[in-house]
Formats: C-alpha cells, sequence, structure tokens
C-alpha cells in the first residue's frame, strides 16, 4: 500500500479565442463540477469519465492511501487569468506542503493551458512542484489528446499519459492505465527507467485528429499494438493547434526498462505520423453548402438526420458557442426540420422563461462575444420549451457528467429550431437535446457546436456528417492563423508552410 497525493486541474487554452478564464470560471460546476478540494474531491469525483476517477478506483482497489489536494476545470476559452493561475497553483501547492511526504503524486491535468503570463501553465506547476517535493518524488500524469506536450512537462513528469481516442470516450480508462504503471513503478519494476520525447513537425486541425476515421484510427491501433514489454507506455496526443505558443503540435512520449527500445519505438512512431501527414486533411463546407446538401438528402427520406458540425464555434475549442452563421443559413434556405445547438445566450434563456412556453419573443439571439463583423440574429421566435438546465449526460462522453448549464430554451423561428443554454458546452450528448423535449434520431437535419466530440453519441444515427466553416473563433484550417511565437520551421497544417517568425 502506498500513501499517493491526488490532485488535477484542466483547461485547453485557445490563444484565438474571445474570452479569458477567470477564478470564478473554475469555480462553478457546468458539465463537470466546480473547484473541489480536500476530502470533498473523492465525493464529487464519482461515476464521471474522467482521468481522475478512473485513477480513484483503480488505486482503491489496490488498498493504497488517496490524500486528495485539488481538482478543478473550466471551459477552453482564451488565456487563463493570472490571478486564477496564481490562486490556484498556490492552493495546489500548499495542499502538497501540508500532506508531504507521499510515496506518489497523480495529476490528472489537460496539457494545453496558456496563461496571460505562462506558455507552459502545466510546466511551470510541474516545476514548482519538483522544486517543493525534490527530484525524487513519483509525478504519475493523465493528459488530454490534445495536449502540448513541452519540453519541461516531459522533464519535471515521471511518466505522462495521454487519451488515445477522440472523442475522448477513454478519460476514465486512461486514469486506470496511469495508476496501473504508477503501481507497476512502486513495485520496482523498471516500467518508466527510461523516456523518450519527439515533438513533431507539423499542427493538425481538430476536425481531422478524429480517431474514428483516417489516418488516427490506423495510427491509434499500431500505438496499442507496440506497448508491450519492455515498454511500459506510449502516448502520442495530436497536439491543440489552436495555440499560439513555441511548443504547439503533436508529441511522442515512450517510457519502458530499455533505453535504445524505448528511443527506437519513439522515432518508429514519429515517422509513423510523418509519414500519415497529408491524410489529416478533410472538407470544410461552407454554410448554406451545407444545408442545402442536408436539405437534399432529408429530402430522399431515409430517416436518419445530417449532422451539420459547427465547428469554428465550437466551446471545446475555445470559442463562446453564440454564433449565428450556421443559424442564419438554415433560416434563409428554409430548413424546417432544423435542429442547432448549443446557442449559448443566457439573456434569451431569460426571456424565455419569463415569457413562457407558447409565447414569441422579438429578440436578438447570440453573438453576445461581440465578434468583429458579427450581430444578433433579429428575430421573432416561439418559445416552446423552457427548462432547467439540470440533468444527467448519457452518451460515451460525458457519460455520467451532472450537467448544470443554466437555464435553457428550446426556441422556433421560421421551422428551425434552436437549442439556447445560459452556460456554453459542446453539444456532444443526445441528453442535451432530450432535455428540450426534442428526439435526436427524429430530426432531419442537426446543426451541433462541436468539432469531434459529438460523433461519440451522434455519429451511429446519421446519415451523413459535414464540417460546416461557419464564421466563429475557432478556425478549422491551422494555416490562416496568425501565429507569432510558434518554433520556426513547424508546417500550420498538414504539408503546409513553415512557419517563419518575421
Amino acid at each position: 500500500m502506498a500513501r499517493i497525493a491526488v490532485g488535477g486541474w484542466h483547461h485547453e487554452t485557445s490563444t484565438f479565442a474571445p474570452t479569458k478564464a477567470t477564478y470564478a470560471d473554475f469555480e462553478k460546476p457546468s458539465g463537470w463540477p466546480g473547484l473541489s478540494r480536500g476530502p470533498v474531491l473523492l465525493e464529487a469525483l464519482q461515476g464521471i469519465n474522467i482521468p481522475v476517477c478512473g485513477f480513484l478506483d483503480a488505486a482503491r482497489a489496490e488498498g493504497h492511501e488517496l490524500v486528495p489536494l485539488l481538482w478543478c476545470e473550466a471551459s477552453p476559452s482564451a488565456h487563463v487569468a493570472k490571478d486564477a493561475y496564481e490562486r490556484i497553483a498556490a492552493m495546489m501547492l500548499e495542499d502538497l506542503k501540508r500532506v508531504l511526504p507521499v510515496d506518489a503524486l497523480y495529476l490528472d491535468l489537460h496539457g494545453a493551458m496558456v496563461t496571460e503570463h505562462l506558455e507552459d501553465g502545466e510546466g511551470e506547476l510541474l516545476a514548482r512542484i519538483r522544486k517543493l517535493a525534490g527530484p525524487e518524488l513519483p509525478i504519475f500524469v493523465s493528459l488530454d489528446f490534445h495536449a502540448n506536450v513541452t519540453p519541461a512537462m516531459a522533464r519535471h513528469a515521471t511518466a505522462l499519459v495521454a487519451y488515445r481516442t477522440y472523442p475522448h470516450v477513454d478519460m476514465a480508462e486512461t486514469g486506470l492505465r496511469t495508476a496501473a504503471l504508477m503501481s507497476r513503478a512502486l513495485k520496482g519494476e523498471p516500467v518508466v527507467k527510461h523516456k523518450a520525447y519527439r515533438q513533431l513537425p507539423f499542427l493538425i486541425p481538430i476536425s481531422w485528429q478524429c480517431t474514428l476515421i483516417e489516418p488516427a484510427v490506423s495510427i491509434y491501433r499500431d500505438v496499442g499494438a507496440m506497448e508491450r514489454d519492455p515498454i511500459g507506455s506510449i502516448s502520442v496526443p495530436l497536439g491543440f493547434p489552436l495555440a499560439d505558443i513555441r511548443d504547439c503540435g503533436p508529441t511522442v512520449q515512450v517510457y519502458g526498462a530499455d533505453e535504445a527500445v524505448v528511443n527506437r519505438t519513439a522515432d518508429r512512431l514519429a515517422q509513423m505520423v510523418l509519414e500519415r501527414e497529408g491524410d489529416f486533411a478533410g472538407k470544410l463546407w461552407e454554410p448554406e453548402e451545407a444545408v442545402a446538401h442536408a436539405m437534399s438528402v432529408a429530402r430522399k427520406g431515409r430517416g436518419k438526420p445530417v449532422v451539420l458540425a459547427d465547428t469554428q464555434d465550437n466551446p471545446g475549442a475555445g470559442a463562446d458557442s453564440d454564433t449565428t452563421g450556421l443559424l442564419r443559413a438554415m433560416v434563409k434556405l428554409k430548413a424546417e426540420g432544423a435542429v442547432l445547438g448549443l446557442l449559448n445566450d443566457p439573456l434569451a434563456a431569460r426571456a424565455a422563461h419569463a415569457a413562457g412556453e407558447g409565447s414569441e419573443i422579438n429578440i436578438g439571439l447570440g453573438e453576445g462575444s461581440k465578434l468583429p463583423g458579427h450581430a444578433p440574429f433579429q428575430a421573432a421566435y416561439k418559445v416552446e420549451r423552457a427548462v432547467s438546465g439540470a440533468f444527467t449526460a448519457t452518451g460515451p462522453f460525458y457519460a455520467g457528467s451532472r450537467m448544470q448549464i443554466g437555464p435553457m430554451a428550446l426556441l422556433n423561428v421560421g421551422g428551425v429550431r434552436v437549442v439556447v443554454s445560459s452556460l456554453k458546452q459542446q453539444c456532444a450528448d443526445q441528453e442535451m437535446l432530450r432535455h428540450v423535449g426534442l428526439e435526436p434520431k427524429d430530426q432531419k437535419i442537426l446543426g451541433l457546436k462541436s468539432s469531434v466530440h459529438f460523433r461519440a453519441d451522434f455519429q451511429p444515427l446519421a446519415e451523413e456528417i459535414l464540417v460546416v466553416a461557419a464564421p466563429g473563433p475557432s478556425t478549422a484550417d491551422s494555416a490562416l492563423l496568425d501565429f507569432k511565437h510558434l518554433r520556426e520551421g513547424v508546417r500550420t497544417s498538414p504539408l503546409g508552410k513553415p512557419f517563419r517568425r518575421n
């Protein structure tokens, strides 16, 4: 039995997004629990598909003593405010100092946090922990599939273990894998004796990182097959391309007992991804083009909805989930039977609740983030449903999450329905639509503010899936982003031009 400190901190930062993350954003619950500190952490983080839950279950089964520190998350957004970062980091270090000595530390981190004053939020946190706890403390870290793993993160952690699926249906499983690796190491097995870290020289747009389609599905199948003795762990996070930092991009981490095998495996994996570079691409549809195609498919009467991924307003990539470009295309083309969700507009939700079901409200909907060239969609909307926004998710990605996304409403404009929420939340679970009285499989067109996570719950019912580039801040083509801090020579898209600083 070992005494293990447990903590976590999640934020995925788009440096191109409009709204920063404050301390209050980490405090409040949304799709996942709010900031939890001390013993309450063990109670709050139960039965949810997140890494720390998997780790806790495995560690309990092994009989380890668990010492809770702090766990928190905030929805992806622009930079984490300096005040928020320093307050939470201080709490984490204070809690760890209080419980030392421990036999090991487990951290559930994202791996793509950028703050107002730091490019590498997780690398800095790990460096401060090392300074406090010393070089010998085993530190095992679960990471998101989109982690931009930096040299500092690789240096200060004993082992980094990343998700292998996108949609992330293996988050809790990743916590289990991390616990198993830690347990073997604590028993004296040399599973993390040697490490290899490789950075890849190109960025991958998130819509084409999906592990349900090629080339990622084949790459990750090979990763699983290669993880066998003397290799203890392999991770290939594909990075978060919406971060203008030096170390943005895909990486490879390999741990094991034999240094030569570890390095050969890392080189082989890096080469494998490079050989498939050109396959990380796909078609982006213009909004009216996509809606017209979806309407044509619906007229053929196959009975399954066409799903339109509103990828550039994906709150999972830092957007505010409030743009109306895809909605305008649906209304303009009279796409009756189409649904768009979730559109984040707390004022509209409040107005719908005040007016009541069956009423009509004349409002400007959406665009609260006030992006240049955007304006709310002014129209008369019928209020079909007004509900609480509190429900439990059932799909593979958000499984078990006790959603609290504020008052919600189902609005109808010209036969097009809009699902409105009071907090931004990626539309990646069918319960988000059922909560307002819509059965997803019975709709003709589903416009979802998501890039890939929706596929876990919606792909099985879809006739087709189109990735739509409606106007929004989460640019789908990373070659169009105005990078300034990326390291020299990195291609900003697959087979694209190398980045050069002016």
